[in-house]
């Protein structure tokens, strides 16, 4: 368990002990992880133990009930204004939130049994109450974490703490409807929707901006009184069509739909003032989203590094059976990432530790760079240092500890995400967990997991683990998700794609060329610290920049800053977390680029800077594009994105009926259903030839380039 994760564990048991129940949420997010939600939370510590032994980094929810937490919604509300005012709100525990805002926490008054309220206070200032519930730190969101306020923390028990100000009292008593917050405020004000917009106006029309929230509050009420999801949809649709002012889409109705109708009735008010719905929604709409253009595959042209790397892939595509430019690229850029590590780093402290994916279909030459790299790796004595699968999380960080530079080369990735996606294997959810971890502890010390009744276990110097992984594409499509992108896993890697199989050719048995073994054999004796392999503290060397190639990385830095703030504006999680990691990958690409070009006299000129923003500014926009493509918020979703995909892939992006129907492997009504939908949102088109007897029908797709 990495110290984050303790660090939650031990914050539950603390809330445990002073009193307050609490629950695992999703780690990231604030939807519950137990079925019953807040309901099932408990002071149980063996409980706890095992919620936080399942899911080592989940936040921590804790109910409201009994308790009344004013949320003061984002870092610019300088509710409330009077100075008085908000001395007397700061008499309690004051929780400060990923997004700026504050959780002001008290107990109720007795005698009082409020609920919860939206806006009521003021605009976008929330209560939590009874059947609410509020996520407590240190709890992570969008990579940040809730803190206490520095004095301001929960360290009483619930009796304990303070009742609110008789200001407060006298509003919440003061007002109308719990749940739709629909009466002023004390300021006169109106409510809010769940995203802090202004409400509806009550005449006929919804503005666009106000669309999506209008109706998931609709779908709220309508679901707390028991509809189901055949009723509310209906009831959308027939808002959306009379009252939107330009109606959005039936896929995002679909969606504002499949979202509240997941909660029960008694469970609804809660998700709608936590406004669960925009989260599964990536807090954006499709129709709002600016289509992506595809850059295509990473062109050839930028599968080449001078040196090292290009030698090890000659070597390569010339003894292969099938030779596979992108897989080469793939396994001689982790074997020079693995050579390397722990012994250079560039002026701002990166290293060499790359996560590489390589998509190729079956029997298209995955498996040949890896057995390159085998040997060139066991020449130089290095064997020991090779992995080829990931047994658990603890088996990873055993491996590292005997040896703290290794190379892993393994075919299972795609199986491993798959499981992730499903949620069915807690294994690979503690593979994931520690790959995340490791990554981020390449230049620093990695505190192994302490094991119960156990010597403390030590710690792993500068970790550099150098992954390369190989998978199916059309797997790798399937295990694609929102909580996929967003959980920092993908942002760190690097995903090539293979391009149609090439002509095979006549094996040929051919030595290691002298100049790879002698630059392997080079790096393996390098010691840029002191002592041996498996007992050293390095002090990598580090290697300079040119001024040139600082002004690019700088200048790529501030591009990919400004690709995020876009994001950020936009809510968009999958944006945010692919854009953060660019300038970190440039730069250890760019140092990648140096020593394979001089291993002896190494430095980041401007050729390699220039290459490695090229690289991964591709790379970025690739993945954005394969996410939206590929991401489905539901399995109707994803068959429409099968079928477009299938599109995509033919000749002049046009099928016939019958072709495409057998391609996409469903029933004929269930067909009719994806095409009509496609074609309303303008997806795809029909096309009709006439000829004797039945009039002949293609599909094409529409508004892609």
């Amino acid at each position: 368990m990495s110290e984050m994760n303790g660090q939650l564990l031990n914050a539950a048991i603390r809330y445990v002990e002073l009193g307050y129940p609490v629950f695992p949420c999703v780690s990231g997010g604030k939807a519950p992880l137990t079925k019953h939600g807040f309901k099932d939370a408990t002071t149980d510590p063996a409980q706890i133990e095992a919620w936080w032994s399942k899911h080592p980094d989940a936040n921590i929810g804790m109910p409201t009930a009994g308790l009344l937490v004013i949320d003061v919604d984002g870092a610019d509300n300088a509710w409330p204004s009077d100075p008085d005012k908000a001395q007397d709100l700061a008499c309690g525990p004051v929780s400060l939130t990923p997004r700026g805002g504050r959780h002001h926490i008290f107990r109720q008054p007795k005698g009082k049994e409020w609920k919860n309220t939206a806006s009521r206070l003021a605009p976008k200032v929330d209560t939590r109450a009874n059947g609410g519930y509020i996520v407590v730190p240190p709890s992570v969101v969008d990579g940040k974490p809730y803190r206490w306020a520095e004095t301001l923390e929960l360290d009483d028990a619930p009796e304990q703490l303070p009742e609110p100000p008789v200001w407060v009292v006298a509003q919440i008593d003061g007002s109308g409807d719990l749940f739709a917050g629909s009466a002023p405020g004390g300021n006169g004000s109106a409510h809010d929707s769940p995203q802090g917009e202004d409400p509806a106006p009550r005449g006929n029309s919804i503005p666009s901006g106000q669309r999506n929230s209008t109706l998931a509050q609709l779908a709220g009420n309508m679901r707390r009184v028991g509809m189901g999801h055949a009723e509310i949809r209906a009831a959308l649709d027939q808002t959306n069509a009379h009252r939107c002012k330009p109606p959005i889409s039936r896929r995002e109705v679909d969606r504002i739909t499949a979202s509240i109708c997941r909660y029960d009735p008694d469970q609804i008010a809660v998700a709608v003032t936590e406004n669960h719905w925009a989260q599964d929604q990536s807090g954006s709409s499709a129709e709002d989203t600016p289509a992506i253009p595809d850059p295509g595959p990473m062109p050839d042209e930028l599968l080449r590094i001078p040196g090292f790397i290009s030698e090890v892939m000659d070597y390569c595509l010339a003894t292969a059976p099938y030779p596979n430019p992108v897989m080469a690229f793939c396994g001689a850029i982790s074997l020079q990432a693995f050579l390397a590590g722990r012994k250079v780093r560039d002026p701002g402290d990166n290293r060499t530790n790359l996560y590489l994916l390589g998509l190729a279909h079956s029997a298209a030459g995955k498996d040949w760079p890896r057995k390159v790299n085998t040997r060139i790796v066991h020449h130089v004595g290095m064997a020991g240092c090779l992995g080829d699968r990931f047994a658990s999380g603890e088996g990873i960080q055993d491996a590292l500890f005997s040896d703290p530079c290794m190379l892993f080369q393994t075919d299972e990735i795609d199986g491993m995400l798959q499981s992730i996606n499903k949620a069915k294997d807690a294994r690979h959810e503690n593979i994931m967990s520690t790959l995340l971890t490791m990554y981020s502890s390449a230049n620093s010390v990695f505190p192994m997991r302490r094991k119960a009744g156990r010597e403390p276990p030590g710690t792993i110097d500068q970790p550099c683990l150098v992954v390369f992984g190989t998978a199916i594409p059309n797997h790798y499509y399937e295990a694609l998700s929102e909580r996929m992108l967003t959980n920092g896993f993908f942002a760190r890697m690097i995903i090539l794609e293979s391009t149609r199989r090439g002509e095979g050719q006549e094996p040929q048995i051919l030595d290691l060329p002298d100049s790879v073994l002698a630059t392997a054999q080079w790096w393996t004796n390098f010691r840029p610290g002191t002592g041996n392999l498996e007992n050293w503290h390095p002090v990598p060397a580090t290697v300079k920049q040119t001024e040139e190639a600082r002004c690019a990385l700088i200048e790529a830095r501030r591009e990919a800053e400004a690709e995020y703030g876009k994001a950020e504006d936009a809510s968009d999680p999958v944006g945010t977390t692919v854009w953060g990691r660019v300038s970190e990958q440039t730069r250890k690409l760019s140092l990648i680029y140096a020593v394979s070009e001089n291993h002896q006299r190494p430095e980041i000129s401007a050729d390699a800077a220039r290459w490695a923003v090229r690289f991964v500014m591709h790379q970025t926009r690739r993945m954005l594009f394969m996410a939206q493509a590929h991401v489905a918020d539901n399995p109707f979703h994803a068959e429409c994105l099968k079928l477009m995909e299938k599109l995509r892939d033919a000749p002049d992006e046009t099928l016939a009926h019958s072709v495409l129907l057998k391609r996409m492997k469903i029933d004929a009504k269930s067909f009719g259903v994806l095409v009509e939908t496609l074609v309303q949102r303008g997806d795809l088109e029909v096309a009709t030839v006439p000829r004797a007897g039945t009039a002949r029908r293609s599909y094409r797709l529409r508004g892609e380039t």
